[in-house]
């Protein structure tokens, strides 16, 4: 136990310290992440409690901090919206819907992530090249920045006061005609219009109102059709509408931004004692509040609709009825369907920026981490988050820096930073309600600044084309779909690319024995399956004399296709009546070779010479010498 208790704080006090820090520079990023999904701060901070606490008590990487990251909130983003809307429609409509199916997404998104570690997935990360990395964090920075842009926008009112659904129409179900509504498939008289009000033509009775070409069901207050061409239609939500900020309250908004963004920068000048953005929030709040600057806040933003599901700790504890919390969702294959490819991708930027963050605290340290009980980790604590009613997270790579300068190295500091931000949860939720938007506006964009890599516009003429091109691929592809398709775009292209540049280095040096009765063909350059085109064209069968080698001792037999490429030239020669030997492969080519084709212990040379070094396979695969394998 007391070796156990060493490993988990190899520094008890700098790990407590570092969590408090971290803690701290957690709560305004998670709660402006929230605004990003749309969601209730306190879904987010819960979150990443959960999070945080089982990934730095179960996780391959001590000293790794995880939380509700922005890579993963843009994702929900469209779910939500759409979520809500199908929430709506249903016989018995559900406020927030949106909300139900994002916890239901949060644990499939777990299930995926253990499913990966257990299949040991994680490794797969060095795969990423340094541009694929670049333009993924330009398109982070690209997309955070754009989501905030909507908080410069307010939601538009109805007739009703509430906030006004965007609406498409559908199919065509009531006729109109001299303010009268008639049934399409009877012709029968059914309402009678009067300016805004539609009525009953036999009770007498209000039953829809008219505004802004929607009808509104005068008992439930929604939009139930829209007034196209002469006809009712019934319509699709999409979402809310939304107007830009006019007059005192966009100037305020903006001057609260900028001073927000002027603390952030102007306070470490100053003094580095001090978390720059949670001073920012502090300071700007108390202008606000004490100012009677007519800002939007935490508190207003949640009431007008902006962010769903758990608004306060009296609610978050009900809500810990797990059966009750579950009630709203639907379980059935439209349910799963309809939230799988979010879980998905989710899951797919989670891990990557997750094992990212891994891989640089693994330099930070000089350490390693384990990458697969990494990926374990953050999928159980997805599962728990979605189960228990938070959101998703993955590693988050500025708080994970933050702790390591700070000198966390243990388990502990992330421990620390959950059961800090658990206090702030469960003591002051109602004091969150009072920090203007701005603040939080403020603090992403100086974010959006720091994370953008501003080195890769320096170095774009510098660095091949090819990875220029992938740069700029990957980060237009994450603003204009997600990170994870982003990612392997990326890492597609740059395999490509890679495979094309080689494919274009195989060479054949020609060499005659004195009598010109020996011909020797020496190979240059990796034979795979991109090269073998070119490989063969450097043969010349019917003109060979009788005799011929290949001289494989600069090349390199990579793949399956490379093999059957030296099949058939072997075949071709000895079709003509000629012999053919194979020299200088290395124990693992012939190994790989023979495998495939047992003819080869006939037509390839062994040599004391011959290549010591790996080439076409890995050597884990055969651990005992050539000799001793049969074929």
């Amino acid at each position: 136990m007391t070796d156990f208790i060493r490993k988990i704080t190899p520094n008890a006090k700098d790990d407590v310290l570092a969590g408090i820090t971290v803690s701290l520079a957690m709560i305004p990023e998670v709660v402006a992440f929230a605004f990003v999904a749309q969601i209730s701060p306190i879904v987010a901070l819960f979150g990443a409690f959960i999070i945080g606490i089982v990934s730095a008590l179960f996780g391959g990487r001590p000293g790794l901090i995880s939380g509700a990251a922005g890579a993963v909130a843009v994702i929900f983003v469209h779910m939500i919206q759409e979520g809500h809307a199908k929430g709506l429609l249903f016989d018995t409509p559900v406020e927030n819907m949106g909300y139900f199916y994002l916890l239901a997404a949060v644990v499939l998104m777990g299930v995926i992530q253990i499913l990966a570690g257990v299949f040991k997935l994680g490794k797969f990360v060095r795969l990423i090249p340094h541009p694929v990395m670049l333009g993924f964090v330009n398109g982070l920075a690209i997309v955070i920045f754009m989501a905030q842009l909507g908080m410069f926008k307010e939601n538009t009112k109805d007739v009703f006061g509430q906030n006004m659904r965007k609406t498409e129409s559908k199919e065509l179900v009531y006729n109109v005609k001299d303010n009268t509504v008639t049934d399409l498939i009877s012709g029968s008289t059914l309402f009678s219009i009067n300016g805004k009000s539609i009525t009953n033509i036999n009770t007498g009775k209000e039953v829809f109102i008219m505004s802004d070409n929607q009808v509104f069901d005068v008992n439930t207050k929604k939009v139930v059709f829209n007034v196209q061409d002469n006809g009712f239609y019934t319509v699709k939500d999409s979402g809310v509408v939304k107007s830009v900020m006019e007059g005192n309250k966009l100037y305020i908004m903006i001057g609260l931004v900028l001073l927000t963004m002027f603390i952030i920068w102007g306070l470490p000048k100053l003094t580095k004692k001090m978390p720059e953005a949670l001073t920012a929030i502090l300071i700007v709040s108390l202008i606000s509040i004490f100012g009677g600057l007519e800002s939007i806040n935490v508190g207003d933003f949640i009431r007008d609709g902006g962010g769903a599901g758990l608004n306060g700790f009296d609610e978050l504890s009900s809500k810990l009825n797990l059966p009750e919390l579950w009630s709203h969702l639907p379980f059935n294959l439209d349910t799963l369907k309809f939230i799988a490819p979010y879980a998905f991708l989710a899951a797919s930027v989670g891990l990557i920026e997750t094992l990212m963050t891994m891989n640089l605290v693994d330099e930070l340290t000089d350490s390693r981490g384990d990458g697969n009980r990494e990926c374990v980790a953050q999928g159980a604590g997805n599962m728990l988050s979605g189960i228990f009613g938070g959101t998703g997270g993955c590693g988050m790579i500025g708080q994970t820096v933050i702790n390591i300068n700070a000198g966390g190295r243990g388990r502990l500091s992330g421990v620390m930073m959950a059961i800090t931000l658990l206090t702030f949860i469960l003591f002051a939720d109602k004091y969150i309600e009072q920090v203007p938007i701005a603040a939080l506006v403020g603090v992403m964009f100086m974010m959006v600044i720091e994370t953008f890599a501003w080195s890769s516009l320096r170095i774009m003429k510098k660095i091949p084309v090819s990875d220029a091109v992938v740069l700029v691929i990957v980060s237009v592809v994450t603003v204009f779909f997600d990170l994870a398709i982003a990612v392997f775009v990326g890492v597609i292209i740059s395999a490509l690319s890679f495979a094309w540049e080689n494919a274009k280095k195989i060479r054949a040096r020609k060499r005659y024995s004195e009598d010109k009765k020996i011909k020797t063909y020496e190979i240059w350059g990796p034979l795979f399956f991109g090269s073998i085109t070119a490989f063969n064209e450097k043969f010349d069968v019917k003109n060979d004399p009788d005799e011929i080698y290949i001289d494989f001792v600069e090349s390199r037999v990579s793949d399956h296709s490379a093999v059957e490429a030296i099949t058939n030239i072997v075949n071709k020669y000895e079709a003509e009546g000629k012999s053919i030997k194979l020299k200088h492969l290395s124990e693992d080519c012939k190994l790989l070779m023979y495998k495939a084709n047992p003819k080869f212990k006939d037509v390839i040379i062994e040599d004391v010479h011959d290549p010591r070094y790996h080439l076409a396979a890995n050597p884990e695969e055969f651990p005992k010498p050539l000799s001793e394998y049969k074929f």
